[in-house]
This record gives C-alpha cells, structure tokens and sequence, in this order.
C-alpha cells in the first residue's frame, strides 16, 4: 500500500468513525458524492482538497499523519489474559468480532440486544485492551494493525475448536455463498512450503476485499468467514495400521 493509498485509509476510516457520510462530504465540498468517492479511492489528491477533507474529518493534517503512523504500528496480538477476558464474556466477544468489522455503535444497538449504557462500557475496555481509541459521541478508531491474530493455541483460539468451528461446519456447504474442497495428495517440503505463501496470499485479498467494503451499508454486508487449512496429516485409522518402522514425520 502506498503512503497516499494509507493516508486516503485513514481519512475514510476517521470520517466513518464520526458517521460522516459521503453525501455530506460532498455538499461540504459542493461536489457530487461519485466524485468524492473517486477522490478517496485515488492516489493523488490536492493538498487544498486534502485540508479540506481533514477538517471535514475533525483533525488537521499533522493528526492524518501521526493516525496514520499509528494504524501502521498497530498492536498484533493481545496477551493470553487479555484473550481470557474477551472469550469470558459473550457480549464483550461480540462488541469485539462488530468492531474488527467496522461496525458503528448505532449498527450494534439496532442489530442485538445490547443497551446504549452497556454498549459503551464494553467499548471501553475495548478501549484498555488497545484494540480501539474510543471518541467522543461513542466513535471509536480500530487500531489494531493489518496482521493482527489471535493467539496459537490462545484462549480465543481454544473457544473457537470448542464452540464455533463445530457450528461453522455444520453444513453440507451447498447453499448460495457457500463452497468447500477438500482434497487429499502427496506433497514435498517445498511444494508444502508454496501452497503456504499463496494461503498468506489468499489471506491478504481477503482483508482487501473485507476493508473496500467497510463503506458500504450494513445491510449490503454479510458476515462471512474463511477456513483454509493445510497440515501433513493422514487418517488415524490409516496410520494406526502402519508398521512402525514406516511412521513419517513431516521434519521441521
């Protein structure tokens, strides 16, 4: 990503963050809002137009860039007590899975069964955990950084093999949006190795896709999920018949 390509990121998230919408971006500007959405999407924009925008946005340009340095320097990983307190709690869960996806307050409390009240406080310690930067008018700004995970063998990696992979695939996957191959061979270290960098790849055009339509409307979203998995591994049926002297390991 360029360094306009991550300032424009930034502007778009902060505008979104104060529920200013394109269309009031526009009249501010008197410009039509398909322009303003090419001006946010391009990589060159006047530094009059961008001071504009800033403005426009509650910051002035020295707050674009040090937000912007921010979000680059987000944090990875919470630590294991922290990932304890959000799989403890359901409803602390589910504020955090809505605002890793970009919702708003307002989108929460007219979707689940949350009060305004308790809403906030579980925002703020969103906020503690230095997953968001909690704003006035209960904004937030998400900033967690691009590669952020949760931890290997975590507790929130722990609930997901308890509680949600078995409901996630329960399914016979043959629905409208709905796809999963599964396929067995035999493969090389290194051909192993290159099915895991385009993975990394896959990934990477996953959370691509995933923030280019963080500003469409919520109704137009769908929660959606990906699982690719790849492992030396064979049927415990199968290898509880191998001689012992033709057990393999995959080597580190």
């Amino acid at each position: 990503m360029s360094q306009t390509q991550a300032l424009m990121k930034t502007l778009k998230r902060e505008l979104k963050a104060r529920g200013v919408t394109y269309a009031e971006v526009a009249k501010r500007l008197q410009l039509s809002e398909s322009s303003i959405k090419r001006l946010l999407s391009g990589d060159t924009l006047s530094v009059v137009r961008l001071e504009s925008l800033c403005e426009i946005a509650g910051m002035d340009f020295s707050d674009l860039i040090r937000k912007t340095s921010e979000a680059r320097r987000g944090i990875t990983t919470l630590t294991e007590e922290q990932e304890r307190e959000v799989a403890g709690d359901p409803h602390l869960l589910l504020v955090t899975v809505c605002v890793l996806n970009h919702w708003t307050i307002e989108q929460i409390l007219q979707t689940y069964e949350l009060s305004e009240p308790a809403c906030t406080r579980l925002l703020a310690r969103l906020d503690r955990l230095k997953l968001i930067e909690l704003l006035p008018l209960n904004r937030y700004r998400l900033i967690v950084a691009k590669e952020f995970h949760w931890l290997p063998g975590g507790p929130i990696q722990k609930f997901f093999r308890k509680e949600v992979q078995p409901d996630f695939l329960d399914s016979n996957f043959a629905g409208p949006g709905e796809k999963m191959i599964f396929r067995t061979g035999m493969l090389s270290r290194a051909a192993n190795a290159e099915l895991m960098r385009r993975m990394d790849r896959l990934l990477e055009q996953f959370h691509e896709l995933h923030d280019a339509d963080t500003s469409l409307a919520l109704d137009e979203r769908f929660g959606s999920s990906l699982m690719v998995a790849l492992r030396p591994w064979e049927l415990q049926h199968f290898s509880r018949l191998r001689r012992r002297d033709m057990e393999k390991v995959f080597p580190e």
